[in-house]
């Protein structure tokens, strides 16, 4: 099992789809990476070299910002927009929908799943 950038990656994939197992690396960054470094790209994980490994971590090392520089990145950038108290910044901290999707009905996945007050037991009169 390659182990890559902190990410075990598994051995009977394609080294093509494997590589997207890297947080920060999609198909088209996986398809350019083996370009640069020369494997074939219908290659297993089980079937490549000690070589192979070292040149992939260089270039990802070198070239790419991932797995945890590219998320503590992120959160900074969100960070950022909620010290400034921007319109993305306020709807971040709220845990709302960003980019105008409509939060009367759906938004369901930033707001949480929708509790109702049905059956709901009164007070006891004194």
């Amino acid at each position: 099992m390659a182990r890559i950038a902190g990410v075990d990656l598994p051995k009977y994939k394609r080294i093509e789809i494997a590589l997207t197992y890297i947080y920060g690396i999609g198909l088209p960054n996986a398809q350019e990476i083996l370009k640069t470094t020369g494997i074939n790209k219908d290659t297993k994980i089980v079937d490549l070299e000690d070589s192979d490994i070292v040149q992939l971590r260089s270039i990802l090392d070198n070239n790419y910002k991932i797995e945890g520089d590219l998320r503590r990145l992120e959160s900074m950038n969100i960070k950022r927009l909620m010290e400034i108290n921007c319109y993305k910044g306020k709807r971040h901290r709220l845990g709302l929908p960003l980019r105008g999707q409509r939060t009367r009905t759906n938004a369901r996945t930033r707001r949480g799943s929708k509790k109702t007050m049905a059956n709901k037991k009164k007070a006891p009169k004194k």
